[in-house]
């Protein structure tokens, strides 16, 4: 089974085996400032702002850095619906589910996902490219609805 953690209200990181699987900013969360949920070497950066009418964020550009991606991290932004992801090790075992509902947000950075739409919805998705059909993923068989485990409710 996969260990759930909640940092603090509204933040939910799903782990297993001392591995961070994913990371989920709820929709109502809220704080002041800017607030990073990600380690410096994960290769998807995923952080939260609340500025005040006025601030300026400076123009900037960013330099040339290489950087050298072993895994696909992506992160989705559920735009409306509501949708069940459940979260597999790395041998493709079944942990448990989360269910993410219009505004939240998901950092999946490790183990193995899949996806079940409850009901209609859109989904942006960003994660790291050139994506490479044959070789970004591997896919394999879901779970049964009557297997799903919610440890978060």
């Amino acid at each position: 089974m996969a260990d759930t953690h909640f940092e603090k209200s509204m933040i939910q990181e799903i782990t297993h085996k001392d591995k961070k699987l994913a990371i989920i900013i709820r929709s109502n969360y809220q704080a002041e400032g800017i607030e990073f949920f990600t380690p410096d070497d994960f290769s998807q950066q995923l952080a939260y702002m609340n500025r005040p009418d006025g601030y300026v964020i400076l123009p900037h550009t960013h330099n040339e850095v290489e950087r050298e991606v072993r895994l696909t991290q992506e992160v989705l932004y559920i735009k409306s619906g509501k949708v069940r992801v459940d979260y597999y090790d790395d041998a493709q075992n079944y942990l448990e589910s989360s269910v993410l509902n219009q505004g939240d947000v998901i950092l999946l950075a490790a183990g193995g996902h899949g996806f079940k739409v409850l009901e209609k919805a859109e989904i942006i998705e960003v994660k790291q490219g050139p994506y490479v059909e044959n070789k970004d993923k591997e896919r394999f068989e879901p779970i049964q609805d009557n297997q799903v485990i919610y440890k978060d409710k």
